[in-house]
């Protein structure tokens, strides 16, 4: 079993700008794992948050390939997984992950969904982000994604012009469900009276309003509100899932942020036993990065997948959602292929 790479830019369509950082694009590598004539593919993109940059990445990798042709056959590199978790970051053990998911599933010439024993995931809504633009910028975009077929929209928030951002919005799309993302920089009190000044505007739900480390301020803020609260940074694992029990709606699932496909269907496990819905979010990707993800869409009442749709120029294709709808293609793997 062989492990190649190669890195590539990937670059927004327009700056997103969230409450923490503006972002214009970042570096993916792509993960090749080949084994007896077949090959599978997966991607891990920098981070600032998360602390990974490309350098890093590629420091990691030659290492990762004596590991990887060590375990002689993709079974046994499966099986592997959950002892690298404490030696790789989570975004690389994910991107590995999905590439030893895609080869096994095109050596059995089955989806990887259905090499999982899981039943074929039905076209799927997923949300388009609106970054911290002016009001009106927010309301254009929203009128845009209405004509595309869009009805899940993702509104980032933590600036002054919160409450008018949201409003154009709503303004453009009075059918939509829409969700509201903070990314942290709102105060449990400041929470509180923006989600109920917003109450006209039908929130569905608030992910992560608050820092992460406090998640016990989360249960504070869901006894005061009726709009579902979704824990993210706060919830990267089962531990994690456990500790949150009674303070929060629900928990963002994010491949990239717990370590792939096996580590995401146990926390979602974890959270359906405790009563909790599952988000499915991402970070900017290529279609190849969200690919592992939509596999697992059943699971989830709110579907935050758009990381390629956020794009220039993907340099992969084959999961749709353009129109605002995911579909897995039903083809070997993941389901993907270069676009180009």
């Amino acid at each position: 079993m062989r492990l190649d790479w190669r890195s590539y830019p990937l670059r927004l369509r327009e700056p997103l700008r969230i409450s923490r950082a503006t972002m214009a694009g970042r570096d993916a590598v792509q993960l090749d794992l080949s084994h007896d004539g077949v090959t599978g593919h997966g991607e891990v993109v920098t981070s600032v948050y998360y602390g990974l940059d490309l350098a890093a990445i590629l420091a990691l990798l030659p290492g990762l390939r004596h590991r990887v042709r060590d375990c002689g056959e993709p079974e046994a590199l499966l099986a592997e997984l959950p002892a690298l978790a404490t030696q790789l970051p989570t975004g690389v053990l994910a991107a590995l992950d999905a590439a030893v998911h895609d080869l096994l599933g095109r050596r059995a010439a089955q989806p990887v969904h259905r090499w999982l024993g899981r039943p074929a995931p039905t076209p799927a809504a997923t949300a388009h982000t609106i970054g911290l633009v002016a009001p009106d910028h927010a309301g254009a975009t929203a009128r845009d994604l209405a004509r595309r077929g869009f009805r899940l929209v993702k509104v980032k928030c933590g600036d002054p012009a919160d409450v008018a951002r949201v409003a154009a919005v709503r303004a453009a799309l009075p059918q939509a469900r829409l969700l509201l993302d903070p990314n942290g920089a709102w105060t449990p009190e400041q929470t509180v009276r923006l989600l109920d000044t917003l109450r006209p505007y039908d929130i569905d739900a608030v992910e992560q309003p608050i820092a992460p480390g406090t998640p016990q301020l989360l249960g504070w803020i869901s006894a005061r509100t009726d709009v579902p609260v979704i824990a993210d940074e706060d919830a990267a694992t089962a531990a994690h899932v456990d500790a949150l029990v009674g303070t929060v709606a629900g928990i963002n699932v994010k491949l990239a942020k717990c370590g792939g496909i096996h580590a995401a269907r146990q926390i979602a496990a974890t959270a359906r036993a405790h009563g909790m819905d599952l988000m499915l979010g991402c970070l900017v990707a290529s279609s190849l990065g969200i690919a592992p993800a939509v596999h697992l869409t059943g699971d989830a009442r709110w579907i935050d997948l758009d990381g390629h749709l956020l794009l220039a120029d993907d340099p992969w294709t084959g999961i749709g959602g353009h129109d605002g709808v995911l579909r897995v293609s039903g083809a070997p793997g993941l389901g993907v292929r270069a676009a180009r």
